[in-house]
């Protein structure tokens, strides 16, 4: 806070500053034409004006520039370190020649200094794209330094070096799958490898809901902070705070699904609507539910099982049952059944996008139906 308000201080006296220096111009400009003013208090007047206003601009100022360096370095860690260093070259050859020609510019009346700043960032923009592009060529004439030396041994432990990087594998939660509470049973098993990654804005999402006036919302959020807690402490894998943020972001999974694109790692989730967005974007995802479905038992027509139907199905006479992994299971004419334990068997298995539904009748109903069948064809067989 100390170091933002010294800032905002330096802000309003160069503003202030700028405000003499052009109501100085001015005058030396109008009185050329013949017009008298008071200098002393225009001096004043300027500088008072001018330093209320660098004052109240300066901490959209301050958020700008810190937006800014939080873009640059975001992009910066993408950029090899070769491609840097060869840009950086070529930039400043731009601006050294450009500092040849600005003194000619700049002895030109009105339009020379801004003529000479066109020019700087056009001749160092263009410097440092063709150093990045001819990279190899700036390399090279580098080579006598250690560092940039091109002999086979220095690109072997290279290699070995980018391949150390890529096998940094994180996970990237998000605030669902930590509120879900599956993923600490999944991480136990030791089925999760690498680094766990908990964004410092999901942290303060989870905060916000653990200090909701909600009591669900409320005891959703701490049960979320209780798991993190269990991971980091029971389980063997490790868990890294992430605190790099996305000020021009506004919605949680949006820095999701950004932070996935720069870091290049996967999201951990159960959230369906982010899933998509996610694929999307090009992010890969690891579904919590998804896995809970690959994982349920597999049911085939024909098998028995034996259920308590709990409740009214939507058709009528249907029930009702669930297995003990929370798969529906739907009973034709089970509606009789409510509340009782029967055998039923299975007559087909939907897969949908929400889980696995179970279709079955009463075996004792298909038996009787067996039986009477049994019974005409006797009767027919005797007439």
């Amino acid at each position: 806070m100390m170091i933002r308000n010294l800032i905002r201080g330096i802000i309003t006296l160069l503003v202030g500053a700028l405000g003499f220096y052009l109501s100085y111009s001015s005058l030396n400009f109008l009185q050329s034409l013949g017009w008298n003013f008071s200098p002393v208090w225009t001096y004043v007047a300027a500088v008072v004006l001018f330093s209320i206003m660098g004052f109240l601009v300066a901490p959209v100022s301050i958020r700008s520039f810190l937006s800014l360096m939080k873009w640059i370095d975001s992009r910066l860690t993408q950029v090899p370190t070769h491609d840097l260093i060869s840009g950086a070259v070529g930039g400043i050859i731009g601006l050294i020649i450009s500092t040849l020609f600005m003194n000619a510019f700049v002895s030109i009346q009105f339009f020379g200094p801004l003529l000479a700043v066109i020019l700087s960032i056009f001749l160092g923009y263009l410097g440092l794209t063709i150093g990045m592009k001819r990279k190899e060529d700036i390399v090279g004439f580098l080579s006598f330094l250690p560092k940039f030396r091109g002999d086979k041994s220095d690109k072997h432990k290279e290699s070995k070096v980018d391949h150390s990087l890529e096998l940094v594998d994180y996970k990237i939660l998000d605030t669902s799958v930590i509120i879900d509470g599956r993923i600490a049973d999944i991480v136990k098993t030791g089925f999760v490898e690498g680094i766990l990654l908990i964004p410092g804005f999901v942290l303060e999402e989870l905060r916000h809901i653990a200090d909701s006036s909600d009591l669900l919302k409320r005891n959703r959020g701490r049960r979320g902070l209780d798991i993190l807690n269990q991971i980091s402490k029971e389980t063997a894998i490790k868990v890294h705070i992430h605190e790099q943020d996305f000020d021009d972001i506004n919605e949680v999974d949006s820095k999701l699904v950004r932070l996935g694109q720069v870091l290049k790692s996967p999201l951990l989730t159960n959230d369906y609507n982010l899933n998509k967005v996610a694929e999307l974007q090009g992010v890969k995802v690891l579904n919590i539910n998804e896995l809970a479905n690959a994982l349920k038992p597999i049911v085939l027509p024909g098998e028995e099982m034996l259920v308590q139907v709990m409740k009214e199905g939507k058709e009528p006479g249907q029930g009702v049952a669930y297995l003990d992994d929370g798969t529906m299971i739907v009973v034709d004419t089970g509606r009789r059944f409510m509340g009782q334990n029967v055998t039923v068997l299975v007559t087909s298995v939907l897969q949908t996008a929400a889980g696995r539904m179970i279709f079955a009748k009463p075996k004792s109903m298909l038996e009787k139906k067996s039986m009477g069948l049994r019974a005409t064809d006797e009767v027919k067989a005797i007439g």
